[in-house]
């Protein structure tokens, strides 16, 4: 996986990757091992039925979306590369795709609430406190029994974290923020969700967030 820089080269960055993403993620090693499972576990825990609205969050050349539209839902997804958008459209023409950056806030162009939100593979970007802020504003936008589903570079916590960066030394990216479901279930939860995890590769993981009340 490229090394994600900030701001205008980290946009050129995933605009060049675009044209051979879905090569890349075939057959993968770390980070991206298990990237298949990861998709179709997304799919089966987000439990998507055809009169729901869904949002996924960085839907790049739409391999997720894709499969979630084939429940007969209504899909919207946002993109901040505009080459990732056009290879999803041509996937998924009927889908709403939206060109916007999931750390700007929920996008002008989505419905104000959706009944499922998804993301495979972006959170990593973000540090812990970023994850938070964001999945509370997200929270927000959710209908009634609405679920985030996230699968991502994760763990089921710090030791097996620090096991793999032992054994991936030179794919590690350091800046990077791989989840560690012990440091940050507790984090979750006081945030006002119900949290369910399930581990599907060595380093690919999906999370469910249930907002409580």
């Amino acid at each position: 996986m490229p090394t994600i820089p900030l701001n205008g080269e980290r946009i050129r960055l995933f605009d060049r990757w675009a044209a051979s993403y879905d090569e890349s993620v075939t057959g993968a090693s770390f980070p991206l091992a298990g990237y298949d499972g990861v998709l179709d576990a997304i799919v089966r825990l987000s439990r998507v039925e055809p009169a729901h609205r869904v949002a996924d969050l960085g839907v790049g050349t739409a391999n997720l979306a894709r499969r979630i539209a084939a429940s007969g839902c209504t899909l919207w997804g946002i993109d901040f590369s505009e080459e990732m958008l056009e290879r999803a459209r041509a996937k998924l023409p009927t889908a709403h795709l939206v060109k916007a950056d999931l750390r700007d806030g929920w996008a002008e162009d989505l419905p104000d609430r959706v009944d499922r939100i998804v993301s495979a593979y972006v959170f990593h970007e973000f540090d812990d406190s970023v994850k938070l802020r964001l999945l509370r504003d997200l929270a927000g936008h959710l209908a009634s029994k609405g679920r985030i589903v996230i699968g991502d570079v994760a763990f089921p916590d710090e030791k097996s974290r620090y096991d793999c960066h032992e054994a991936w030394r030179v794919a590690w990216d350091e800046e990077e923020h791989y989840w560690a479901m012990d440091s940050i279930r507790v984090p979750l939860e006081d945030a006002g969700f119900a949290v369910a995890y399930e581990q599907v590769s060595f380093c690919g993981g999906v999370l469910t967030l249930r907002p409580v009340g």
